[in-house]
């Protein structure tokens, strides 16, 4: 392959992205901020002389610095890696039209653009007869509307026998949690639309509410799926993300989504897998979907499955899907699948080459205090060891050589551990015996010891 890739972001992601280009024959250029000075996606670079290739911005989210260095060094793609812009179909937009285009290594702009509205993805997938979680797939500004379908969500609950029936009341324009409400009683419905429409008012400048039923007791279901701009489609099976943070932050993936050797399921789960796997591709094909990307699913206890939204980007826990997926023997990488597909090959195989044996666990090593809220830590890692085993895997950007300030400025993520084994609970012991065997040291500035969350992994 032929091209130069500009990777706007950094960290792990960013490492990740070095290789698949290294294995893929691309030149690339990579780009940090003065916080990221000594991370390793910068130090495996060269920051200063003639081979120049690690570039100083002031921000990951300024488009005019990265754009600005695209062309100085005159890459042909851009990468955005996840979060910042890999989900910002205008950035997408302005990338690939502007008067000298780049590729942009994601679903073609106009897809973020449907399928980023949670709101439009939603009416989409009704109109498709795909399960969505019951609500308004609109906004809802009058009053007396909104309290009918209030009604007409809790009568469906009573109907399903649910133990506490609730819905949630939520401003169509927020977003990260911000302005939702959770109503358990109809007579509490007007005191508290009104008080989310005036949230709304104010914060965003739109009084559009949605109404959802709420739904508590579930499984956090992924489905990967690798598109390809020559109208093909396939999957590389489904995930587990239940186990979160308080703040829905991921910390442990299982693939595949469900395995009845480590519990009993109260429905038929390969049949529920196999239900959110056909559906994902159908609405991938409607809107023509052109690269990778990830259905968010979540499955009630019943098993009842509904559609939760679409990530259009390469997600941090992609490899856990991964390491379950075999073609010709060999574990895929899906950025390298990624890259190459955005700059225009074909698939190059079908979904019956893909293979799915054994079971795969992902485990965040984040500096936090679980048992604060999961609060952020901030200090210096003075020593950073991790195991090598055959049946794992870590991606970070901490070196292991010198000690590392965390920045303060970004989430303190650490690494990303996958294991993988035969079965779910060979899986299970090998994380054990990984985690039992990483050592992570450290101090704050007070002198204190480094707080992480290898025992809540554990």
């Amino acid at each position: 392959m032929q091209g130069k890739v500009l990777i706007a972001n950094r960290g792990e992601i960013a490492i990740r992205i070095m290789n698949a280009c290294k294995d893929l024959g691309l030149d690339y250029v990579v780009v940090y901020t003065d916080a990221d000075r000594n991370s390793q996606h910068v130090q495996l670079n060269q920051p200063e002389g003639p081979d120049k290739n690690a570039w100083r911005v002031t921000s990951y989210t300024d488009p005019n610095d990265i754009l600005a260095i695209a062309d100085h060094t005159l890459c042909t793609a851009i990468h955005p890696g996840y979060g910042f812009f890999s989900e910002d179909y205008r950035f997408a937009r302005r990338v690939t039209i502007r008067d000298r285009p780049l590729a942009f290594i994601g679903p073609n702009w106009e897809v973020i653009k449907s399928l980023g509205d949670k709101i439009n993805t939603k009416r989409v997938a009704n109109q498709l007869r795909i399960p969505t979680i019951p609500g308004t797939d609109s906004p809802i500004y009058n009053e007396m509307e909104a309290e009918e379908i209030a009604t007409q969500l809790f009568e469906i609950q009573q109907g399903q026998e649910t133990g506490q029936p609730s819905i949630l009341v939520k401003a169509a324009a927020g977003g990260g949690g911000m302005g939702i409400e959770e109503v358990h009683r109809i007579e509490q419905f007007r005191r508290v639309y009104r008080q989310v429409q005036n949230y709304a008012k104010r914060q965003f400048g739109d009084g559009g509410v949605l109404i959802e039923q709420c739904l508590k007791d579930f499984n956090h279901l992924e489905v990967q799926l690798v598109c390809s701009q020559h109208n093909e489609r396939l999957h590389f099976s489904s995930r587990n993300c239940t186990i979160q943070s308080t703040g829905r932050q991921k910390r442990i993936e299982a693939a595949p989504g469900f395995d009845a050797s480590c519990y009993s399921y109260d429905f038929d789960a390969e049949k529920v897998l196999q239900q959110i796997v056909d559906y994902s591709l159908k609405l991938a094909a409607h809107v023509r979907y052109d690269n990778v990307g990830t259905w968010e699913w979540i499955v009630s206890r019943s098993g009842r499955p509904y559609l939760l939204e679409v990530n259009t980007r390469i997600q941090v826990e992609n490899d856990v899907s991964a390491r379950i997926s075999y073609i010709d023997g060999e574990h895929p990488n899906l950025i390298r699948e990624q890259i190459r597909l955005a700059l225009g090959e074909p698939m190059g195989y079908k979904q019956k080459k893909i293979e799915f044996r054994g079971a795969s666990i992902e485990l965040r090593i984040v500096a936090e205090n679980t048992q604060r809220d999961f609060a952020p830590w901030i200090g210096t890692i003075t020593r950073f060891d991790f195991p090598q085993f055959d049946w794992s895997a870590v991606y970070t950007h901490v070196p292991v050589d010198r000690p590392y300030a965390i920045p303060s400025e970004y989430d303190p993520n650490l690494a990303l551990a996958l294991v993988w084994g035969d079965t779910m609970d060979e899986a299970k012991q090998r994380a054990l015996q990984f985690l039992d065997q990483t050592i992570i040291e450290g101090q704050d500035s007070s002198g204190g010891g480094i707080i992480t969350n290898l025992d809540y992994l554990r």
